[in-house]
């Protein structure tokens, strides 16, 4: 019986780590991918590598603010705590310059380390997996042909268990498949293209699927709009309603490419850095491309169903300069505040005539009861450069009390979508916090 009670748990172990290794296996194929107009088979691997690191836009997340490109250090707080972007530059202690072409198709086909640990998904590897081999070895190129950086990347502050490096390894066996992209023969080499660019190199459905339990993505809600960083990344599926469906490819055109597109405001928060850092340089066929894959996303209402007023009465009431006479009496701290803070940029009107990134009519942002990225807006403001322009808005976040933010974008909110705001103070020292 002794024999018994010690056998049983040994064969257990046996049999759960020869699970846990066969469960998480690599995916050995190198992949075809499609080749994308902005980066030809002709052009040497760093320049290819150049042009998929920026359709990856891995600047924006190994990046912080003010900081040397690629040096890492970047937080991400979690609900589980905070996690830190690397150091990618090819500094050999601190960076990846000690990462073999095999070590570094590893991470980003495996979401494992040089040093055979694994890394955590918010290094998006889950979609990084559908690279090529060429592809993941041309941004390495590219990566190793620039300045290195020494600069040690924070140590990750995670809650028990997720602290456990090692127990990545069984979420893999649950939630993770390493495979590389393959072109669907029934689709067109546009569609393919898109579908490329859209799933592995943009990583859309990181920002835009919303996760379940596991923290992994809800793939039933394909890119159905999800909650990011503090921000309401939208549904971008193509249902007409709650979706793109009904934007044109004008419009989807020039909002990837600019950041912001007629009667549909403009991009913010994590969006906006996609757009600086990485949209606007994509060759044109390759954004038309990614276009065309969009379309193609069957119709999602998500979970957080918008419904765009492109012109309310409270608009239509109002002028450039002077706003809607019957402003309801619960809103007028907001108005005043909007009058004092930023009427001269956004107008009552909301026509921003100043800039196009100024406009207000049509924007998500502002027909979203809960307010959330109004909030973001006001506390964060943001600065870009973008096709040529400088985006800037300031931030109020030390200028405006939890109070004051809170009834200055319920005001936007009913002025601009026609929307009863539901923001209050709490909510806005929430995110103040996050």
């Amino acid at each position: 019986m002794k024999r018994m009670l010690i056998i049983a748990p040994v064969c257990a172990a046996v049999l759960g780590t020869a699970a846990y290794f066969y469960l998480t296996r690599s995916d050995p194929a190198p992949g075809t991918a499609p080749v994308l107009a902005g980066a030809p088979v002709s052009a040497s691997k760093i320049v290819r590598g150049e042009y998929l690191a920026k359709a990856a836009d891995c600047v924006a997340c190994h990046t912080v603010a003010g900081g040397k490109p690629f040096a890492g250090g970047l937080p991400f707080k979690l609900p589980f705590g905070t996690l830190y972007s690397s150091n990618i530059t090819a500094d050999q202690e601190t960076g990846i310059g000690k990462y073999s072409d095999d070590d570094f198709v590893r991470a980003l086909h495996d979401g494992v380390r040089h040093d055979g640990k694994r890394l955590y998904p918010a290094f998006p590897y889950t979609s990084y997996s559908l690279l090529s081999r060429d592809d993941a070895l041309a941004i390495k190129a590219y990566l190793f042909s620039l300045p290195t950086v020494t600069q040690q990347t924070p140590q990750p502050d995670l809650a028990f268990p997720f602290n456990q490096r090692w127990a990545m390894g069984f979420w893999n066996a649950v939630f993770f498949k390493s495979a590389r992209f393959k072109p669907a023969p029934d689709k067109s080499a546009q569609w393919n293209s898109g579908a490329y660019t859209a799933i592995a190199l943009a990583h859309c459905a990181e920002c835009h699927t919303p996760r379940n339990l596991g923290f992994a993505l809800d793939h039933r809600n394909e890119l159905g709009g999800a909650v990011v960083n503090g921000w309401q990344a939208p549904n971008i599926t193509s249902d007409p309603v709650h979706g793109i469906g009904k934007w044109t490819d004008a419009e989807l055109y020039q909002y990837l490419r600019a950041g912001h597109a007629p009667g549909h405001g403009a991009a913010s928060g994590p969006m906006r850095e996609a757009v600086e850092n990485s949209l606007q340089y994509l060759d044109p066929t390759d954004i038309r491309n990614l276009i065309t894959y969009l379309r193609s996303v069957p119709p999602r209402t998500g979970d957080n169903p918008i419904v765009v007023n492109p012109q309310p009465d409270s608009v239509a009431k109002a002028s450039a300069y002077a706003p809607a006479p019957d402003t309801p009496a619960h809103l007028k701290d907001g108005l005043r505040l909007f009058e004092s803070s930023c009427a001269s940029c956004h107008q009552w009107n909301g026509d921003g005539p100043q800039s196009p990134y100024a406009a207000l009519l049509g924007a998500r942002s502002v027909n979203d009861p809960s307010g959330r990225n109004v909030v973001q807006m006001i506390l964060t403001g943001t600065r870009a450069h973008i096709a040529g322009t400088e985006v800037f808005m300031p931030s109020f976040r030390a200028s405006l009390t939890d109070d004051e933010i809170a009834q200055l974008s319920n005001y936007v909110l009913y002025q601009f979508g026609g929307k009863q705001g539901k923001v209050t103070a709490a909510g806005v020292a929430k995110q103040r916090q996050d």
